[in-house]
This record gives structure tokens, sequence and C-alpha cells, in this order.
């Protein structure tokens, strides 16, 4: 049974929510501020967050760089309905989603269905012996799908399920265009629906994450109004 971690201070939402959560299998704390979230997670880390962005006493951007500095953990940004500004920072700043206010609580159950497949998928939850799952070195870069584990001349980078699935597709086939459709399919079940800005900032995310190891990293090749590539020179 996954644990999900759902935090925002709206108290109809935290009822109604972990009441469809519980009724789909998942067991789920609730929180109504950043603060005593983070308070939870420094004990005990769930499988999953589901956060609003604007709270009291630490708001849901503020939790997720506190996240990141220490776990992948996926997460997924609740944002309010015309708020797009907190939707391309929210994915900048390393979380795996988003959905907007107000939404269908079945879409969000496909959501949180669909991260935790894929992050079961690279912690080795189906077959060892495949192109997905073993080892891959491509120049500098060498990623380990069954430890979730990726480093660039020897250094390790902490990657989201997100950015790494995207970083893997692209390093599969050096020197191979990936649409952004085709990324799209990679990282996002069929069912949910993400658009180009997405996928461009999880790529951008990226980059930035292989910068930190190496300021002169650009194998990720962005290929304008076609998609992207990898580059193992």
């Amino acid at each position: 049974m996954s644990k999900i971690a759902l935090v925002d201070d709206d108290r109809n939402i935290l009822t109604s929510v972990s009441m469809t959560l519980e009724a789909e299998g998942f067991e789920v704390d609730t929180y109504n501020d950043g603060q005593s979230a983070l308070d939870a997670f420094n004990r005990k880390m769930p499988d999953m967050a589901v956060l609003d962005i604007k709270m009291p006493r630490m708001d849901g951007m503020d939790l997720l760089q506190r996240l990141r500095q220490k776990s992948a953990m996926p997460v997924i940004f609740l944002t309010s309905k015309d708020d797009e500004i907190d939707e391309v920072l929210g994915l900048r700043m390393g979380a795996d989603d988003y959905v907007k206010k107000p939404f269908s609580q079945r879409l969000l159950v496909e959501r949180i269905r669909a991260l935790l497949r894929r992050q079961d998928a690279i912690g080795g939850e189906i077959e060892a012996d495949t192109e997905e799952t073993k080892v891959m070195t491509r120049g500098e870069l060498t990623m380990d799908p069954l430890r979730h584990a990726v480093t660039w001349k020897g250094r390790d980078v902490s990657l989201t399920v997100t950015e790494f699935l995207l970083l893997q597709a692209l390093a599969q086939r050096p020197g191979f265009v990936k649409s952004r459709d085709q990324l799209m399919d990679v990282a996002y079940d069929d069912q949910v629906y993400v658009d180009d800005r997405t996928i461009d900032s999880h790529i951008k995310r990226l980059r930035k994450k292989m910068r930190t190891a190496d300021e002169d990293f650009s194998a990720i090749e962005t290929l304008y109004g076609i998609g992207y590539r990898y580059n193992e020179d």
C-alpha cells in the first residue's frame, strides 16, 4: 500500500481527496501547511506528495525546495486555475507533475498512479534484463535504473523520476532526435495530457542538475521546433 502525503490548507480538499485516495487503496497522511508536512517527512518519507502551492507557514515551493535537497520522491503540485507562472516554476524546481484547481479527483488519482508506476519501474519492480533496467554508459554518463542512480564524470547527480526517464530515453540512442511528443509518451501515461512547456521545463531542470556536476555539460541538444537529442561526444 503506497503512502500519499496530501498537503493543503483547504480542509475541504484534504477531507474529500483523502477519502477518494483511501477508497482507491492508498494510505493517506494530511497536513494543512508546509512546515508540519516537512517535520513529518524528516521522520519518515511518504511514497509521494501532493502539494498545494499557496499555504501558510511554508508554501509548496519552499517545501519542494527542501525536499529536493535530500529526496527524489515524486511530487505533484496543485495550482490555481490561471497561475501558469506557478506551474512552470514548480516544474523547474523539480516537481514531477501538476494538476490545476478545480480538478477532477479521478484525474488526480490517475496522475498519482502513473507516477507510482514509473517509480516502481525505475526501482526494479520489473525484470532486470531489459534495455530499460540494465546499467547504461554513454560517454561520461552512467545510469543505473535499478538503483535510480546517475553519475556524470564520476559525480552523483540526483534526478526526479521524470528527469531520470527523460534522460534515459535520450541517452539510449545518442544522435537520434526525440520529439516532445515522444518524450511525453516516455514520461506520462497516454491518459495524462501535458503540453510542450511541461517537457521543456523538465529538460531545463535536468540540464541545470547535470551542470552542477559539470558546468560545461552540453550533451542534451535542443533542435528548435523538433525536439531534443543526446550527443555522446
